[in-house]
């Protein structure tokens, strides 16, 4: 086993998990602090990066990947801190040391052995996974969107069956055509809205040996509306949208089983698919629970205070999904938004600084902002939230605005104003070269 040696007398800040928050903070720190008085460090299992939102896009095909990623290799040199690739899994507190697995490639052989990575502050953002519940089959006949490789994954699964479908001219057995997602949340949503319309480019491309009515899409969800979480309104303008589109949603069903052909209900109903999607409840990665004796909660959450630092640690931060952070006005916990991890990258930043120059550390205090969801090109509703605002619903063309200007704020904190205007005339020039949906 090797460990990570530094002769630099500047503290070390390491950063798990190279999602939205871990990244922007990552971003931040090397521009501020970077090579001069902190090394920065960051440190993620995966070579690139992408924005989480947008992986139902990935799963459906109407987003290509490879446009759209981030090469963690090359953010770390133009803004002055260190990647590291590698998967946390473990932690040594007493030596102030992260433990990273072995690295092997697509053959299983080893890269790079077991090692440490020395730490004197350290941030915990690696984000969530799917929670299945311990669900009967869950794991055996599910797809999940965690990562890019999964949607991926699907987005080929997809496209398999179609031109199978299309090359028998559309003869098949009940469900091998249909997808079922569990899940009435914002993913579970936007993935069969985007579904909808892959599946008809599919069709204007050329692969029209299937009609589009044919593969059903079925969206089940346990509680009795969609996005359980956000005003009854909102929800009912989705389920009318989802009705336009044809898509068949369960409400009021909770899966207790799924097999190789379908998803079973505890109300007996048995629903034909092939291809399923598990979308319902996430949790912080298994790895995290009682991790070096700190504090976790019962989905793996790292507990945290106000300041963001762990309740048994007060050099180590989490942020974003993976800690349970209390939200003391609702007497709940923050929900696992982006607009939180955000917010909360913001407030680490100056913590991290405030700590390193023996300050008085601020408390984390969350805005809700509202709510967006979007159903690809036919519509988004949400709610805006504010001080002047109060709560405003909104939904089409503004909506649709306000939900692609949260991707363009993440661009912003990353690449600058400069770049991210770039990047949005080198995109309009992509969409006139490129097909609309990826066909390979």
């Amino acid at each position: 086993m090797t460990e990570e040696k530094s002769t630099s007398v500047r503290p070390k800040i390491v950063i798990v998990g190279g999602g939205a928050g871990g990244l922007e903070l990552a971003t931040r720190l090397g521009k501020s602090l970077g090579g001069r008085k902190a090394d920065i460090s960051l440190i993620d299992y995966s070579r690139t990066h992408i924005w989480k939102p947008l992986l139902h896009e990935v799963a459906a095909g109407t987003l290509d990947s490879y446009e759209d990623q981030l090469a963690y290799l090359a953010q770390a040199s133009s803004n002055r801190f260190n990647f590291v690739l590698g998967r946390m899994n473990g932690l040594d507190r007493d030596n102030k040391r992260v433990r990273l697995a072995a690295l092997t490639n697509a053959a299983g052989i080893e890269i790079i052995p077991e090692r440490y990575q020395p730490y004197d502050l350290l941030v915990i953002a690696v984000g969530s996974i799917c929670n299945d519940f311990g669900v009967k089959g869950v794991a055996d006949y599910c797809m999940f969107l965690d990562t890019t490789e999964q949607a991926e994954q699907f987005q080929a699964r997809m496209l398999e069956a179609f031109l199978r479908a299309s090359a028998v001219g559309g003869k098949s057995e009940p469900g091998q055509l249909d997808i079922a997602i569990v899940g009435g949340g914002a993913t579970g949503i936007e993935l069969s809205a985007q579904l909808h319309q892959a599946i008809r480019l599919l069709k204007a491309y050329g692969l029209d040996g299937v009609e589009p009515t044919a593969m059903r899409i079925h969206l089940i969800e346990a509680a009795e509306q969609l996005l359980p979480g956000l005003p009854a309104r909102i929800s009912e303008a989705t389920l009318t949208q989802l009705a336009r589109l044809g898509i068949e949603v369960h409400l009021g069903e909770r899966v207790n089983e799924v097999t190789a052909s379908g998803v079973h209900t505890q109300n007996g109903h048995f629903i034909p698919a092939y291809t399923k999607v598990w979308a319902a409840g996430i949790k912080a990665p298994d790895f995290l629970a009682g991790i070096g004796g700190l504090e976790t909660n019962q989905i793996n959450q790292l507990v945290v205070r106000q300041t963001l630092q762990t309740t048994r640690d007060e050099d180590i931060f989490a942020l974003g999904d993976c800690a349970a952070c209390p939200w003391p006005e609702k007497n709940m916990m923050v929900p696992p938004r982006a607009q939180a991890a955000h917010q909360q990258a913001n407030l680490v930043y100056e913590n991290l600084q405030n700590k390193l120059s023996n300050q008085d550390l601020r408390d984390y205090r969350y805005r809700d902002y509202g709510s967006l969801v979007s159903l690809g090109k036919y519509s988004t509703v949400g709610n805006l939230m504010g001080y002047l605002l109060g709560q405003v619903m909104i939904e089409g063309f503004i909506a649709r605005l306000v939900y692609l200007s949260l991707y363009k704020l993440h661009q912003l904190a990353l690449f600058g104003t400069f770049r991210v205007a770039l990047l949005a005339v080198s995109h309009v020039f992509r969409r006139t070269l490129r097909p609309r949906i990826k066909l390979h």
